[in-house]
């Protein structure tokens, strides 16, 4: 349910919460207790934000998985400018402060390209959120087959991990990545790729099929 890879992330934020909450706890008398309460409940929420599950990927070879937890915000056509360079299909799930936050490959393969990029901190279900806010773009290569997965700020949150980098292998389902609190997490696929989901749908990072690849000769 907990790696430390995740929790390592948080250390600041459960260092503050802690050294916060108990001094507030110590001077609960002459204030009141509610404020150490409240700091309690968010030491509660950010163990919970920062859980991070074993998740077992289905055995379909073509199977494409959610890249993250949460709902299917828009699947459309669009051009992908930075790794493939054409039009691809797109998946985007947005991510609650409630998701686990985890981003893990949709493919088995190899990590291609991996590229942060500035900008600004919109909303991530603004519609200009995709092509305006800070982001990091991965490229997953299987055989002749390239997905993209862009990593998307959003209101809240501030900082997007990268686990993995270019040349490494990794399995279908496996942890690359992170993005703290409330974002979006995109799926780039190719066109003739069969899309299983819709728009409204809930997914889960490493098990919900999202799409399937066409049969290579």
């Amino acid at each position: 349910m907990f790696r430390f890879q995740t929790l390592w992330e948080a250390r600041w934020i459960f260092g503050v919460l802690f050294v916060l909450t108990a001094l507030l706890w110590t001077a609960r008398r002459r204030i009141t207790w509610v404020p150490a309460l409240l700091g309690a409940l968010l030491i509660l929420f950010s163990i919970s934000f920062f859980r991070d599950p074993d998740r077992v990927p289905p055995a379909d070879p073509l199977a494409v998985v959610a890249a993250a937890d949460g709902v299917v915000h828009d699947v459309d056509i669009i051009e992908e400018p930075e790794v493939v360079k054409g039009k691809m299909q797109r998946v985007g799930i947005f991510l609650s402060v409630f998701n686990v936050h985890t981003n893990r490959a949709p493919i088995a393969g190899k990590v291609t390209y991996s590229q942060e990029h500035e900008g600004l901190y919109l909303d991530a279900r603004d519609p200009n959120a995709s092509g305006k806010n800070a982001c990091r773009t991965w490229g997953f290569q299987s055989g002749q087959t390239t997905l993209v997965v862009r990593q998307l700020t959003g209101l809240i949150a501030r900082r997007i991990v990268g686990w993995s980098h270019v040349g490494d292998t990794v399995a279908k389902g496996e942890r690359f990545g992170m993005i703290r609190f409330g974002s979006r997490t995109e799926i780039y696929l190719p066109l003739d790729a069969e899309i299983t989901v819709k728009q409204g749908d809930r997914v889960e990072a490493g098990t919900s099929i999202i799409a399937r690849l066409k049969q290579q000769p």
